[in-house]
């Protein structure tokens, strides 16, 4: 970031926080707390701000210090991380379709398998059917 790039309230009060945490510390008198203060709050840039702050530690929080040019600054939030464990569906499902199709009885099985598992969803949408009906008329029931 540029020295001459002009800075905010926002920045102003924030150096003003960390000079009185270091007044707290013990790393400042009051007077030269005094003096401090008094320049951050009359600074106009980045180096006033710097200026006050340098022989302090962290005086990279009186601005931005300047980064790589076309590096994104880090997210501040959860970092997230996906981790998959097993095998991936579509390989196992197109080996299974290889067996399938190579084992001479495996076709067999496979609508067998498919057969008892439609018969299955069958029974749950009846299931689910039935269920909705009767939330309805309990709700019915109880409105009026």
């Amino acid at each position: 970031m540029n020295e001459n790039i002009r800075v905010s309230d926002a920045d102003r009060e924030h150096v003003a926080e960390r000079l009185r945490e270091h007044f707290a510390e013990g790393r400042l008198t009051s007077e030269e707390l005094d003096e401090r203060i008094a320049a951050t709050l009359s600074a106009k840039t980045n180096a006033d701000l710097r200026a006050v702050m340098t022989d302090l530690p962290e005086p990279e929080l009186a601005g931005a210090q300047p980064g790589q040019p076309g590096q994104m600054p880090p997210w501040p939030g959860r970092q997230v991380y996906y981790r998959r464990r097993g095998p991936r569906f579509l390989p196992v499902a197109l080996l299974l379709l290889f067996a399938i199709l190579v084992l001479p009885g495996a076709g067999f099985v496979f609508v067998a398998f498919l057969k008892v598992m439609l018969l299955l969803w069958l029974v749950a949408c009846v299931a689910g059917l039935f269920a909705f009906g009767r939330f309805r008329r309990r709700m019915r029931r109880n409105w009026r």
